[in-house]
């Protein structure tokens, strides 16, 4: 199978975005142009569902390759991310070897360490080599690491190696695409970000809102679409403990769509509410009468802006 080209000017990103029904405006497509033209990882930061994972989708969809995920989360080791030995087929070939006697120790210390017993994680498979030419290495949520694992990406994202104390260093024929996404639960060290090319992906005006929710959730009416798009641009300007995203406005127009809701109305907004809203305490600042408002203030915003 032919190696997909990479795009070769800002354009293409942006057809290639278009193409997988990812709604991008254009400083992030010359910031992804860049990083991939020259073999620079990107770094997106920005609030929890505006979009920073699907980009990375988007491109392995694109650009017909493998996507290797790494999910971040507190404690993650090199066991998890990189690679780690098999350890029950290495205590199993040890065992056959005694019992047939056909091997010294240095000769089975030397056997049980080589790459048949090598468990591969993201961090490793994404350096393998493939037919559609090399992965999208997506680095999901690395605020939720801790900092030596930091430390430990940096040889990764400087050198695109890992080095195995038992077998050597192995290094990537040729880059993987990079994206490191980060929802700024903690600073990123400087050095990882040196690293790479940044991106902030802020939510959406609400035309670009209102194209997303057009194509990720079709079923929804234009009218609801619109005001859906005005009410959650209006929880955004208020004091909660998190705004909705991105993610959650389609999900919401989705859901309305599916109890046959054409437009916003108090009722159904007050019942559906734990869709946009994660937190109790967000929620419970909305009674009815500041629903009510609020589905009023949508509709007459719902059609103050251009798609």
């Amino acid at each position: 199978m032919p190696v997909t080209p990479l795009p070769s000017s800002v354009d293409e990103v942006m057809q290639l975005l278009s193409a997988q029904d990812y709604v991008g405006e254009r400083h992030l497509a010359t910031t992804l142009y860049l990083a991939m033209t020259m073999g620079r990882p990107l770094f997106l930061e920005g609030e929890a569902g505006v979009g920073k994972t699907e980009i990375a989708k988007v491109l392995a969809s694109g650009l017909k390759r493998r996507l290797v995920r790494l999910q971040c989360y507190e404690g993650l080791d090199i066991a998890s991310a990189v690679y780690e030995w098999n350890y029950p087929r290495q205590m199993i070939e040890i065992r056959l070897a005694e019992a047939a006697g056909q091997a010294s120790k240095d000769v089975l210390a030397n056997d049980i360490f080589s790459e048949r017993f090598l468990v591969r994680r993201p961090l490793l498979q994404a350096l393998e080599a493939s037919e559609n030419g090399p992965p999208v290495l997506l680095i999901d949520e690395l605020d939720r690491t801790d900092e030596p694992f930091e430390a430990y990406l940096l040889e990764v994202l400087a050198e695109y190696q890992v080095s195995i104390p038992e077998i050597g260093t192995i290094k990537a024929e040729e880059p993987p695409l990079v994206v490191i996404t980060s929802n700024r639960t903690r600073e990123i060290h400087d050095a990882v970000k040196r690293r790479c090319f940044y991106h902030w992906v802020d939510y959406p005006d609400k035309a670009r809102e209102f194209e997303i929710i057009r194509r990720k959730a079709p079923q929804a009416a234009e009218t609801l679409s619109r005001e859906v798009v005005a009410f959650i641009a209006k929880l955004r300007q208020m004091e909660l403990y998190k705004a909705p995203g991105v993610a959650e406005s389609i999900d919401w127009a989705a859901a309305l769509a599916a109890l046959d809701r054409v437009s916003l109305d108090p009722e159904a907004v007050g019942a559906t509410l734990g869709i946009v809203l994660k937190y109790q305490d967000d929620i419970g600042k909305f009674d009815s009468a500041t629903v009510a408002q609020l589905v009023e203030q949508a509709r007459s915003d719902a059609s103050g802006f251009q798609s």
